[in-house]
């Protein structure tokens, strides 16, 4: 399968005039988002946790999060975001695309809203 991008928008949840958007990579297989820190930073949202996460090759390591507003495809969600490195590639996790009831239809490479968002 190819690669799904997406034009995300997030938001500081306390000021939420206060935005950073960019160009997405759709990753199934992140639970969480991923933001350059520096991009977080500049809307005002600071660490507030850390977390552990397993990385593809199979290393873990802690990292800083928070929580944002995230808007994509006409959706707004609030979710955990993970500060990645400045210059990382942004991602759009899993949680957030099914919060709002959306998912990867992997023969066209797009992304395709359910009727319903998925409750059980």
């Amino acid at each position: 399968m190819g690669m799904t991008h997406v034009t995300v928008t997030v938001r500081n949840p306390a000021q939420i005039e206060k935005a950073w958007e960019g160009l997405f990579l759709v990753d199934t297989g992140a639970v969480d988002c991923l933001v350059p820190r520096k991009h977080l930073e500049a809307v005002g949202i600071r660490p507030r946790s850390k977390r552990t996460y397993e990385l593809a090759d199979g290393s873990e390591v802690k990292m800083d999060i928070a929580g944002a507003e995230v808007e994509f495809m006409g959706d707004t969600v609030w979710t955990t975001v993970i500060f990645g490195a400045d210059d990382a590639e942004p991602i759009l996790g899993v949680t957030a695309l099914e919060s709002v009831g959306i998912e990867v239809d992997p023969r066209n490479q797009r992304l395709k809203r359910l009727p319903a968002a998925r409750l059980k």
